[in-house]
């Protein structure tokens, strides 16, 4: 039986949450942390069985592996709290590990492990096949809603007006380095393009906010000696949260199947 703990119980930690309790696979959820304690009891009342809340350390002492679904801000200290305690991480926060490469060393120096989950992108085992050999270029073009940027950061502190749009704005052009800098809580799906691919530097990235979407859209074009890849992927927002696709939550259940489960479908 593994056992899970979970940094951060908001949107996607609630529902990762439910799954393991539902799963008959060797998964245990024996704890989770959360950065406002009021509100992680309130959604504890979603659980069949309570579970404690607890700090970062105790989170991990008591798990074989922390799936971090809390707010960018608060990846480092999760992570370097789980790989130097030789446990496994298991994030979607490729932006944060993008800028922290040093998180890999630290995982090989303690015996951790770094899983990126990254179900909210299709296609990346074709693009880490594509690696292997000799990949020319890769494009990727995101269009959100409004409402999934209106509090980006860059947004804010370019003080880009997004009230009143009437056709698609562009509103960052780079690589997915920069994007990643730019826009730490919104690109994520990029950061994983940028690693599984020619690496962050060259990967291009454009955001454009598009008041005529109700979904995240993403369409990638690869072009390499051994195919070209055109990917296209609309996410359902959840509710709660229009930055944060359903099924991002649902990319780290299958991870964690992944760890117990007797055969792996993909790379």
């Amino acid at each position: 039986m593994i056992k899970v703990g979970i940094a951060g119980f908001g949107t996607i930690g609630r529902v990762v949450a439910r799954h393991i309790e539902t799963s008959e696979l060797p998964l245990a959820l024996t704890a989770v942390s959360a950065g406002d304690r009021g509100r992680a009891e309130t959604a504890m009342a979603q659980l069949r069985t309570p579970i404690p809340i607890l700090d970062t350390a105790a989170l991990v002492a008591a798990s074989d592996v922390i799936v971090d679904s809390a707010p960018t801000a608060a990846f480092r200290d999760i992570a370097e709290t789980t790989l130097r305690a030789g446990k496994t991480l298991v994030t979607v926060s490729g932006a944060a590990l993008m800028q922290w490469p040093e998180a890999v060393d630290l995982a090989r120096a303690h015996n951790g492990r770094i899983i990126l989950a990254t179900g909210a992108l299709l296609g990346l085992d074709a693009v880490r096949a594509a690696a292997i050999g000799t990949i020319h270029s890769v494009t990727m073009v995101t269009r959100k809603p409004v409402k999934s940027l209106v509090k980006a950061e860059h947004v804010v502190r370019n003080k880009i007006d997004l009230s009143g749009l009437t056709a698609p704005l562009k509103i960052f052009g780079g690589s997915a380095r920069e994007g990643a800098i730019a826009f730490p809580a919104n690109v994520n799906v990029a950061a994983a393009l940028g690693m599984a691919g020619v690496g962050p530097d060259r990967t291009r990235l454009e955001i454009w906010a598009d008041p005529m979407l109700e979904r995240n859209t993403h369409r990638i074009v690869v072009d390499a000696d051994s195919a070209r890849l055109e990917l296209a992927i609309e996410n359902v927002p959840t509710d709660e949260n229009p930055g944060t696709g359903r099924i991002t939550a649902l990319s780290i259940v299958a991870a964690l199947q992944d760890l117990v489960s007797p055969i792996r479908i993909g790379t």
